[in-house]
């Protein structure tokens, strides 16, 4: 007895399929960490909505799954931190070569929801790519929303990423910018502690506050409990997973998250919805 295996449908098929993109321009953000510019070699390119993500395609040698951490008119820009075979591998490309690039994928920050309410952007580490956009779009768009404060943390100065970016932010006065590391070094003059520890100098309203949150886990979890306990709505919290995606339409099951796959149910979720899962390791 033979059974049919089931056909890929055609437009799950072109989802898999890559585009090029050329590295037009590499930033080098601390020593394992860089930022890509890239844009189609030909084609409109992609459009994007801040949190959402793409599949990065280094020929022959494999993709990832990584938060677009900007761009436009069809273009991106990607932070990358070379921690397997893959990104190190797109870490050490250089302008001209070329990439294969799948999407846009998932879900986005709810950022055009959020009109006419106070802003909480608290991101950990490289967490701090997947919310840059978010940011852009809060300053280009300022008159839609109350307070908007910006809250990051890393494990040492040299780990900070957009150090350009994080001046020029705070320095338009438009957003509130609070940064702080967990360990100082020679010539850190600025906060040392978690990130929570920043949150009582911010301003916003915990009746009409949304929040989005990227970093570790750990991370998140503690920010979320501390925003609500300050009143904040866990229907107004937003966190961005990351777990180990493959195909990115739901096929693989490799980022199956409880009852959810991170690539088309998040990575973007409201914490209410995970933060049971969240409390139980190895889930």
């Amino acid at each position: 007895m033979t059974t049919e295996a089931t056909p890929i449908s055609v437009r799950s098929a072109e989802e898999m399929l890559p585009q090029p993109f050329r590295v037009t321009e590499i930033r080098r953000e601390t020593p394992d960490t860089m930022t890509l510019a890239l844009e189609p070699t030909s084609g409109p390119g992609i459009e994007y909505a801040p949190g959402q993500f793409t599949m990065v395609y280094v020929f022959g040698v494999g993709e990832v799954p990584i938060s677009i951490a900007g761009g436009q008119e069809g273009k991106l820009m990607h932070t990358v931190r070379a921690v397997g075979a893959v990104t190190r591998a797109i870490c050490a490309l250089g302008p001209g070569d070329i990439v294969g690039i799948r999407g846009p994928y998932g879900t986005s920050w709810p950022i055009t929801e959020a009109d006419g309410r106070d802003l909480v952007i608290a991101a950990g580490g490289i967490g701090l790519a997947p919310l840059r956009s978010t940011v852009q779009y809060a300053l280009n768009h300022r008159d839609r929303f109350g307070y908007v404060s910006l809250i990051y943390g890393t494990r040492s100065p040299g780990e900070l990423l957009y150090e350009d970016e994080l001046r020029e932010w705070r320095s338009r006065f438009e957003i509130e910018v609070e940064v702080t590391v967990d360990r100082a070094a020679d010539g850190w003059y600025g906060d040392v502690g978690l990130v929570t520890n920043l949150l009582p100098r911010i301003f916003y309203d915990p009746e009409k506050t949304t929040a989005m949150v990227c970093g570790p886990e750990i991370m998140m979890k503690v920010v979320a409990r501390e925003l609500g306990s300050r009143r904040v709505g866990f229907d107004d919290v937003y966190v961005s997973l990351e777990r180990n995606m493959k195909c990115a339409i739901g096929f693989c099951g490799h980022c199956q998250y409880g009852p959810d796959f991170v690539c088309k149910d998040g990575p973007v979720v409201p914490y209410s919805q995970v933060r049971n899962r969240m409390r139980v390791a190895e889930v």
